[in-house]
């Protein structure tokens, strides 16, 4: 018997290859908040905030549904990676529709999967300590989703601190001028929001 959750992303993958609907539904859902954060720092780089990440990440799913039956991986971080690679494409979809002839560069969508990696990353940082060995590095990306989940439940201007800091990597004084406060202010708010963080990720 299977000493694993019964939501366990492996598991799940497993039941979606067989046509399980429900459970291909629960692995997505798992991804949601996730997902959301890493469009929401492209959104914020690239559309100026036109467009809810929500909504990308919706499109998302949409593709993935459409394309499950193309998926070889069987781990979690082979599906993490392949989510990740459709966010990208759909970003760069949604840059070309809204910019037009100024994104047609064929690029985008590398360079867009790309800074969707290098987010990951980030993300990921956040629970690594000096001196990880790439086996621990592994580990921590893989926990980058539940990093996520752990940040939405966040106060709204926690989470934002953080996700302005951290993953679009704005200064102190260019994350106070985004919020609207001081910098003063900013950096507190910043040093509750991280606190919080690590006691919601059980680092604290």
């Amino acid at each position: 018997m299977s000493d694993r959750p019964p939501d366990d992303p492996e598991d799940l993958i497993r039941e979606a290859r067989t046509g399980g609907e429900p459970a291909f539904g629960r692995l997505l859902a798992r991804y949601a908040n996730y997902l959301t954060l890493l469009a929401r720092v492209e959104v914020g780089r690239r559309l100026r905030g036109k467009l809810d990440p929500a909504d990308l990440v919706q499109d998302v799913f949409l593709e993935a549904h459409r394309h499950f039956p193309a998926f070889r991986g069987t781990t979690e971080a082979e599906f993490a990676a392949w989510l990740r690679r459709i966010l990208a494409g759909v970003l760069a979809n949604t840059v070309r529709h809204y910019f037009g002839t100024q994104a047609r560069d064929p690029r985008l969508e590398h360079d867009l999967h790309a800074a969707v990696e290098q987010s990951s990353c980030m993300l990921a940082g956040q629970l690594a300590a000096p001196g990880t060995s790439p086996s621990e590095a592994a580990a921590r990306r893989e926990q980058a989703v539940l990093l996520a989940d752990a940040l939405g439940r966040l106060p709204d201007d926690y989470r934002e601190v953080i996700v302005l800091r951290h993953l679009e990597g704005l200064t102190f004084p260019a994350v106070a001028a985004r919020m609207g406060r001081t910098v003063d202010s900013v950096e507190k708010l910043w040093l509750r929001a991280v606190a919080r963080l690590r006691n919601e990720v059980g680092g604290g």
